[in-house]
C-alpha cells in the first residue's frame, strides 16, 4: 500500500489516479499514523514552503515521515515534496525544511522567467537509479516551480534540467527519491518513472 500524504497541498487526485494506473494500491491520508502501515510513501506538494511545512508540523506528519525513512521505507517527494526534504530553503528568507536531504533550496535567477512552467527535458545523470529505469534520456517531463533543489552531495543527483542553467530535477539517496517535475502530468513518461516507484 502506497500512503499518499494529505496536508492541503498536494494535487492528491490525479497523484492518486497516476499511482493506480501503474498497479498501485494508495491510500491518501490525513493520519501520520497511516505512515507506519505503509509499505511506500509519496509527499507531493503545490505552493509554499512556509505554509506546508507548517501544516505537517500541525497535522503531526515531521515525526512519522523521518521515521518512515529510516525505517528504509521506498519514499517520494515531488514538486514542493521535493523541496520540503531538505536543510533550508529561501523562499521568503531562510527558512527550514524536513532536514532529511542535506542542501538548499534556491530561486531561479532574475535573468529567468518564473514560475519555470511547461515541458522540459532530462538530463539522466544516475543510470543505475531505480526510479530512471527504462526512461530515455532527454525524455520530457512537466514543470512548473520557481525554486529548485541544490543537494550538498553530488552523488545523489539523479537528473538535471536545463533552464538559462542546468538544476537538479530529480535526486535519489537511499530509499529517498524526489522529483522536481510532476509525473502525473508527465503523460507515458511520468506513468513509467510512476511505476519504477511503485515496482521498488
Amino acid at each position: 500500500m502506497i500512503a499518499i500524504i494529505d496536508y492541503g497541498m498536494g494535487n492528491l487526485r490525479s497523484v492518486q489516479k497516476a499511482v493506480e494506473k501503474v498497479g498501485g494500491k494508495t491510500l491518501i491520508t490525513e493520519e501520520p499514523a497511516d505512515l507506519a502501515g505503509a509499505d511506500k510513501i509519496v509527499l507531493p506538494g503545490v505552493g509554499a514552503i512556509q505554509p506546508a511545512m507548517a501544516k505537517l508540523a500541525q497535522l503531526r506528519f515531521i515525526p512519522e515521515i523521518k521515521a518512515a525513512i529510516r525505517a528504509k521505507k521506498p519514499f517520494l517527494g515531488i514538486c514542493l515534496g521535493l523541496q520540503l526534504l531538505f536543510d533550508t530553503s529561501r523562499e521568503g528568507g531562510n527558512l527550514k525544511g524536513l532536514g532529511i536531504i542535506r542542501g538548499s533550496v534556491e530561486r531561479f535567477g532574475n535573468d529567468q522567467k518564473v514560475p519555470h512552467m511547461g515541458w522540459n527535458q532530462l538530463k539522466i545523470k544516475n543510470k543505475s537509479s531505480a526510479l530512471f529505469k527504462n526512461i530515455d534520456e532527454g525524455a520530457n517531463v512537466y514543470f512548473c516551480h520557481s525554486y529548485f533543489v541544490k543537494p550538498f552531495e553530488s552523488s545523489i543527483v539523479a537528473a538535471t534540467t536545463v533552464y538559462g542553467a542546468e538544476f537538479v530535477s530529480a535526486i535519489a539517496k537511499d530509499n529517498v527519491y524526489g522529483v522536481q517535475f510532476h509525473p502525473e502530468k508527465s503523460q507515458s513518461v511520468g506513468l513509467a518513472i510512476l511505476k519504477n516507484f511503485v515496482e521498488l
